[in-house]
Parts: C-alpha cells; sequence; structure tokens
C-alpha cells in the first residue's frame, strides 16, 4: 500500500558527500526550507564517499599528472590543474565556515596535512615533470611546489620509496607541502549529523525511488523501505540526484529531454591496503606517478598515506576492474538495464573506439598478486607480500554522451545535467567529484535557483561562506594567498 504524498520543498537522493553539502548551503542560504534526503543504504557515506572506497586525495592539481595534459608539440596545459586548485580551495572556506557552526565537529577527523608528489623515471618522464614544473611554480596557486632530482632530498621526501632503489636509476619528483588527506565519509557525516540537527530536515535510510514523474512545475517521488516494503510518495518542487552511479538510472527514470543521450561505463577499483606501523610511519606523503596508456584517470598509481578515524594505512593502486554494476552493492543487471534507443549508438561508438581501455581493464582483471606486487614495488622497492592486502575500492560510472563528429565520447569527470526548468538536476561522473563537491554545487544552485541567488539575501550569505570563488582565486595571488592561509587556520592543516 502507498501512502499519501508528503510535501518537502526539496528531495535529494543518496546520503553521500554531493547530497549533504548541497543540503546544507540550501538551508544556509533559506532555513526555512523544508528538506529529505532519502538513501538506499542504511547509513550515510557508504559507497563512493566512504573513505576506502576512494582515495581520499584533496585533488588539488598539486600531483596529479593528468590534469596537466601534454600535446603532441611538447607543450603542458595547466588549464585544468588551476582550475581544481581553485575550486578545492572553495570546498576548503566552506568546510572552514562550517566550524563556526554549532555541533558541526572536529575538523581534525576529516581532514589531514598530507604532502602531495608527483614521481617520475627516464630521460623523457623527467623532462616532462621538470617543463610542469616550471610552468606552474610560475602561477601563484601553485607557487609552493618544489622540484628536485638529488637523492638525498628524494630521500627526505619519500624515504619508503628510496630504499632499495638502483643508485643509476634516474628519477626525479616534485613536492607539495599543502597537500591534504580528506575523509570523505566522515565529512559526509558531519554534515549529516548537522543537518539532522536542523528544523524542518529528514534523513531517511532503507529508501529506494521507485517512480519520478512530473507533477505540476515540480515531482512526484515514489519510494519504498527495502527493510517494510512499505511505499509512500513525496511531492517536491525540487529533485537533485546525487546518488553516485545510480543518478544515471534514476535520471533516465525521470524522462527530462536534457538526460536522454547520456550512458555509463561502469569501472571497478582494488587496492593494496598496508597496516603494518614500522612501514606506514615511514611514508607520509600522497605520491602520484604516471598512467598506463589507455588507463582511465582514476586508476594513475599512486602510493598514498590514509588517516581514517585517526589510525594511519597505506594504500597502493587503484587497480581497475570491470563489472556491470553501477554501485559497489548495486546489481549486475545496472549496464544492460541502462541501455536505451537513445543512448545505445554513443555507447556502441565508445566501445570501438576505446579499445585500449578494454585491452587495459581485462589485463588488470587478470592480474595475480604477485603482479600487483610487481607493480608496488616501482614504487616501494622493498615491499613484503605479507604487508599487503587487496581491498576492493568504489564504484565508479564514467559518462558517454553524444557527440557530433564520433557519434559517442566517454568522458572522464563529472557532469551536472539538470531540466531546463531547473526543478530536476542529476551529478554524474567521477573524480575529482568529492574535492570538488562545493563547486559543483555552488554551480547546480546557480542554474537551478537563478533568481534566489541573484537575490540580496543569498548573494549576501554566500559572500559571507565564500570570501573568493574560482575566478577571483585564479587571478588575483594576494587574495589567493590571503583566503588560503585563513582556511589553513581554522581548518587546523597550518603548520
Amino acid at each position: 500500500m502507498t501512502q499519501h504524498s508528503e510535501a518537502p520543498d526539496m528531495v535529494l537522493v543518496g546520503a553521500g558527500i554531493m547530497s549533504a553539502t548541497l543540503a546544507v548551503l540550501l538551508k544556509e542560504l533559506d532555513p526555512s526550507l523544508k528538506l529529505e534526503i532519502v538513501e538506499l543504504q542504511e547509513a550515510g557515506a557508504i559507497e563512493s564517499s566512504n573513505p576506502w572506497n576512494n582515495a581520499g586525495t584533496g585533488h588539488a592539481g598539486l600531483c596529479e599528472l593528468n590534469y596537466t595534459p601534454q600535446a603532441q608539440d611538447g607543450s603542458i596545459d595547466i588549464k585544468k590543474a588551476i582550475t581544481i586548485n581553485t575550486q578545492f580551495e572553495v570546498s576548503k572556506q566552506f568546510w572552514a565556515y562550517m566550524t563556526s557552526r554549532e555541533d558541526f565537529g572536529n575538523t581534525r577527523s576529516f581532514i589531514s596535512p598530507v604532502p602531495h608528489l608527483s614521481f617520475l623515471r627516464g630521460d623523457k618522464d623527467i623532462a616532462f615533470l621538470k617543463k610542469r614544473h616550471e610552468l606552474l611554480s610560475a602561477h601563484h596557486t601553485f607557487e609552493r611546489m618544489v622540484y628536485s632530482e638529488d637523492r638525498a632530498t628524494l630521500n627526505q621526501w619519500m624515504p619508503l620509496m628510496m630504499d632499495g632503489r638502483p643508485a643509476d636509476e634516474r628519477i626525479a619528483a616534485t613536492y607539495a607541502d599543502n597537500g591534504t588527506d580528506v575523509n570523505f565519509g566522515a565529512l559526509t557525516n558531519q554534515l549529516l549529523k548537522y543537518l539532522a540537527a536542523q528544523p524542518s530536515v529528514t534523513i531517511s535510510y532503507c529508501q529506494r525511488v521507485t517512480g519520478l514523474k512530473r507533477h505540476g512545475k515540480g515531482w512526484l517521488v515514489d519510494v519504498k523501505n527495502v527493510t517494510s516494503h512499505q511505499s509512500r510518495q513525496l511531492e517536491a518542487g525540487f529533485v537533485f540526484l546525487g546518488a553516485g552511479g545510480a543518478a544515471l538510472p534514476l535520471l533516465q527514470l525521470s524522462g527530462i529531454e536534457e538526460g536522454k543521450g547520456y550512458g555509463g561505463f561502469p569501472v571497478s577499483g582494488q587496492w593494496l591496503r598496508c597496516d603494518n606501523p614500522a612501514v606506514v610511519e615511514r611514508h607520509q606523503a600522497k605520491v602520484y606517478s604516471q598512467a598506463e596508456v589507455g588507463a582511465p584517470p582514476m586508476s594513475v598509481p599512486h602510493l598514498d598515506t590514509r588517516v581514517v578515524n585517526g589510525n594511519k594505512s597505506l594504500l597502493f593502486g587503484p587497480y581497475a576492474g570491470f563489472t556491470t554494476k553501477f554501485l559497489k552493492h548495486g546489481s549486475l543487471f545496472d549496464l544492460p538495464m541502462s541501455i536505451r534507443l537513445g543512448n545505445i549508438i554513443p555507447m556502441l561508438a565508445v566501445a570501438r573506439d576505446n579499445m585500449d581501455l578494454t585491452r587495459y581493464l581485462i589485463k588488470e582483471v587478470r592480474q595475480s598478486m604477485d603482479e600487483r606486487l610487481q607493480s608496488l614495488r616501482r614504487f616501494y622497492p622493498q615491499a613484503r607480500a605479507e604487508d599487503w592486502r587487496l581491498e576492493i575500492a568504489g564504484q565508479r560510472v564514467q559518462i558517454i554522451k553524444k557527440d557530433t563528429k564520433k557519434r559517442g565520447i566517454l568522458q572522464f569527470g563529472t557532469e551536472l545535467v539538470a531540466a531546463r526548468d531547473g526543478s530536476i538536476a542529476a551529478l554524474l561522473g567521477a573524480s575529482p567529484g568529492a574535492s570538488v563537491t562545493v563547486s559543483i554545487m555552488l554551480e547546480l544552485i546557480e542554474r537551478c535557483f537563478p533568481e534566489q541567488a541573484a537575490s540580496q539575501a543569498w548573494a549576501s550569505k554566500l559572500g559571507d561562506i565564500f570570501p573568493a570563488r574560482e575566478k577571483l582565486l585564479q587571478t588575483d595571488a594576494e587574495v589567493y594567498r590571503r583566503v588560503s592561509t585563513e582556511s589553513d587556520k581554522r581548518l587546523g592543516l597550518a603548520g
């Protein structure tokens, strides 16, 4: 039996970092709003936001080489790195603002200072790294980045990785002392706890969205409790689909024109994890290197310090894989059930044009533990098998979309899809999503609520929360330094 319609102003699907961030921002802008978050799992942050399902890198372009692509003529484009760096600074401003709110909790539970390094070997790659450093460090957002080929310096930066390394091996690294490790699960749960204490906010777990249909200027959302099997209907003026990989099927369920033609390519992952204190204490960094040809950006190899619940571990990977599930706790039928007449041509075009990726994923799936350890030993030559165990990482669904030239393209990154009238929006894609959540949610607010966002009340409040947005941070060095320093101080990151 379906219960009568309930009427929150807004329904947010998924209790991860995206919905939690959007809900807090909206309540700060308009405390009278009535919000409901519905989540399929029994708690928040179980899927992509869970700390063991992602790298926990505060993505700021400090170490990720794929954010600075090199063209065939040898030129290096640093625009994406600058954009992501300033977007992360916007996230930091929001988290710093939350430290002033009652009952938000301790920032050290979700963010810790961890240096970020890029590490390369061989003449060709080292030449790229050196040129990349010259370009980045000339911009104020990366002025603290340092480059070195000196082995004594490298031994200070990454001692674990230098043990047992051949003396004649040519290596180089860049070092950024302002990197971070972020436990997005802890952050999400702190935001959810804060929300739960606010008036007119409901967070409902074990809830599956089974229907979405237009109703006047808003939506009717059918929800079923997966435990009691009781169904109910929510009537809302706005719906946000922030359900990770499940956002695509929900977007298709809505039937909006803007969502037609999108498909999804699921990529799974695995990590090697070490909890041996004797090993963990000798590596205080996140060290990124180059991805293999055909590898998705989420498979860039890195050796990471992780801080979860106050305890340090090391993660190495990720090792990519393939499954037809859209969520870690999803169904094997997720991918086939997402195929529509409107997206089958783009999906077939992507399959045709991405054979390198297909071969890469097949090779990754077939790897033995010994082969995984061989990859680790390129970073940490003296790694012992008994110190490491295999962990299953989270599921990512890369975006497939229409393209006028290729008919379909595989897009790495995130994309916000919204109805023309702003009544519903969905977030598709993956990295660097969590780190730049705040910028994405601000874009959503400005696209879906343009009149309110332009009003004096909302604009003034946004100005209180965000002293400087991305464009100003990118162009004004003094503002960037001042705002970043203040955020670091309030977040407990300052030395």
